[in-house]
């Protein structure tokens, strides 16, 4: 208790917020999916988005990020394959098919299917932020910053500190899904509406990937 107290300043629980709140693909997935396919759906994506970050997480904490740095052919592999994965949501969105599609699994008959869906969903945000190699050296530039240089428990204040932000982070897209459900309704009557918004998160996944794809 007292490591966690120690460890938690209110700057690191207010920047880690601004940094959460920051829209980004996994906002994106969170949002399109709550506006999409219901509320239930929108609570997996961010499980999912959420989860996606415990590998960037081992690996700043473990140093290994430091190694994704230092190797510029792992660090274009895995930036390259988030790029493509990132251009296949894109294209999924803008097809309205596969994974994609507006069906509900929220509404399916079976309960079976009902998870399979949510579990295809929570999956596609795995992903999302596995394949994103800044997330490491982000993490590794940023923990730091808050455990002391001389602290003797380092690896357990910065895997604290980790914990808390995946916390912010699953309360938070938490909240973006619930949010864009809110809308759910009003956005499905029309499909004029749906067809444009749904073109607008595929223009943000094919921005995200593009990004991804110019960084260093």
């Amino acid at each position: 208790m007292n490591l966690l107290l120690d460890s938690l300043s209110p700057e690191y629980l207010a920047t880690a917020l601004v940094v959460v709140l920051i829209p980004g693909t996994g906002v994106i997935y969170t949002l399109s999916t709550g506006l999409f396919r219901g509320p239930a759906a929108s609570v997996a994506a961010a499980f999912g988005c959420t989860l996606g970050i415990v590998p960037h997480l081992a690996a700043s904490v473990l140093g290994l990020a430091a190694l994704l740095h230092a190797s510029a052919v792992a660090f274009q592999a895995v930036k390259i394959a988030g790029v493509l994965y990132l251009l296949y949501l894109a294209w999924g969105m803008w097809r309205e098919s596969g994974g994609l599609a507006l069906s509900d699994p929220d509404a399916a008959d079976e309960p079976a299917r009902r998870r399979a869906g949510w579990t295809t969903i929570a999956t596609r945000g795995i992903l999302i932020n596995i394949l994103n190699p800044k997330l490491s050296l982000f993490f590794l530039a940023f923990l730091p910053q808050f455990v002391p240089a001389n602290a003797p428990d380092t690896l357990a204040r910065m895997g604290l500190l980790g914990a808390v932000f995946m916390i912010l982070t699953f309360v938070v897209f938490v909240a973006y899904g619930l949010a864009a459900t809110a809308l759910r309704a009003r956005v499905l009557s029309s499909a004029r509406l749906t067809r444009w918004i749904q073109r607008a998160f595929a223009a943000a996944f094919a921005g995200f990937a593009a990004r991804l794809a110019v960084s260093e």
